[in-house]
């Protein structure tokens, strides 16, 4: 068997998760049946396991990347960016993450899993918030951690609304969320 590139791997592996994407927005996490996902990624369940281990493995992969991703707009285009992105995103996949969510609180081990993922984003995240203190651009009376939560929790609600298929007026969320975290005086 000739050896593929690094290149063809990764190649490889976006169009498994691009496909997924699609097959778990249209159908749910239990409605993408492996023949739903080959169909929509256009290869054989051999190809797309040989990648991922199993639909949860590929759908882990999926929220993990998504995470990842979307704390990388908080860092680099800031928090009102990142409130039109989940705004913004699609009500089906927020559906599918809604759905993730419901499974986290139905199965330690993934749970345990979810914790563990991403954890120098995490920490960068983290450390952003602290930088965020120590320049006097959020308050400092409360640790960083519950400031995060606290953002974290605001998206997901967000992030429900959006997948109920409500419409999030950004802009006045933002200016409450700027008074909630602004530095006391």
């Amino acid at each position: 068997m000739p050896k593929r590139s690094q290149e063809h791997l990764d190649a490889r592996r976006a169009q498994i998760l691009e496909g997924a994407r699609r097959t778990f927005s249209r159908h749910g996490y239990s409605g993408a049946t492996v023949a739903k996902l080959e169909q929509e990624i256009g290869l054989s369940r051999g190809a797309i396991f040989n990648y991922f281990p199993s639909k949860l493995d590929l759908f882990f992969a999926l929220a993990t990347a998504d995470q990842a991703r979307i704390v990388e707009v908080w860092l680099d285009r800031g928090f009102p960016a990142l409130l039109h992105e989940i705004a913004g995103e699609s009500p089906d996949w927020l559906g599918v993450y809604v759905e993730h969510v419901r499974r986290l609180r139905t199965d330690a081990k993934l749970r345990e899993r979810w914790k563990s993922r991403n954890a120098d984003i995490d920490l960068r995240a983290l450390e952003h918030l602290q930088d965020m203190q120590q320049r006097g651009e959020v308050r400092d009376d409360l640790p960083a951690e519950e400031i995060g939560q606290f953002l974290g929790v605001l998206l997901d609600g967000i992030a429900l609304q959006t997948s109920a298929g409500f419409d999030v007026h950004v802009e006045p969320v933002l200016r409450l969320v700027a008074d909630a975290i602004a530095p006391r005086q």
